[in-house]
């Protein structure tokens, strides 16, 4: 079977206008929030979406400050990330924390909600811990990392955890 020319036009027309599409598209999910969509299903308890859809194109600068905080904190450095923490109101909820991390070590965690108050960004996570100190049994729980953007960057204002 013969190709005219007709037949070449219409197959790289097309195939320029889908590379065309693939490209806006890209543009606009690179102009997108971190979070594409939330289900609109609730959880009833904590009123957090029961899924979401995050922009693969988005800042990963404050996920990777958080992680790095929640991963300092499960093996133990919650005493030196939270020495800031001391020096006001936050004294008795620092100890607070570093006791009860010791006591229920995260085990893994991954992000549910994204939360956008400027100049805030509040990460909801769904965690796994340990129950006891002998680690033989697990439960699951809801604890936020809260972030400022400071001259130096994103750095953790509060961490929020039910025990």
């Amino acid at each position: 079977m013969k190709f005219s020319r007709i037949h070449l036009a219409i197959a790289l027309g097309s195939a320029g206008l889908l590379v065309l599409v693939f490209v806006g598209y890209l543009f606009w999910l690179s102009n997108q929030g971190p979070v594409l969509s939330r289900s609109p299903e609730r959880d009833p308890l904590t009123q957090l979406p029961i899924s979401i859809t995050m922009n693969p194109f988005r800042d990963r600068t404050i996920e990777h400050t958080a992680n790095a905080f929640i991963s300092e904190m499960r093996d133990g450095n919650c005493n030196q990330l939270l020495v800031e923490w001391e020096r006001d109101y936050r004294k008795k909820r620092a100890a607070f924390l570093c006791n009860s991390e010791a006591q229920h070590p995260l085990i893994s965690w991954k992000l549910v909600e994204w939360e956008d108050a400027p100049p805030l960004v509040i990460l909801h996570y769904r965690g796994e811990r340990y129950s006891n100190p002998g680690h033989d049994s697990t439960y699951k729980d809801l604890f936020s990392v809260t972030e400022e953007r400071k001259d130096s960057g994103w750095v953790v204002t509060k961490y929020d955890s039910f025990y």
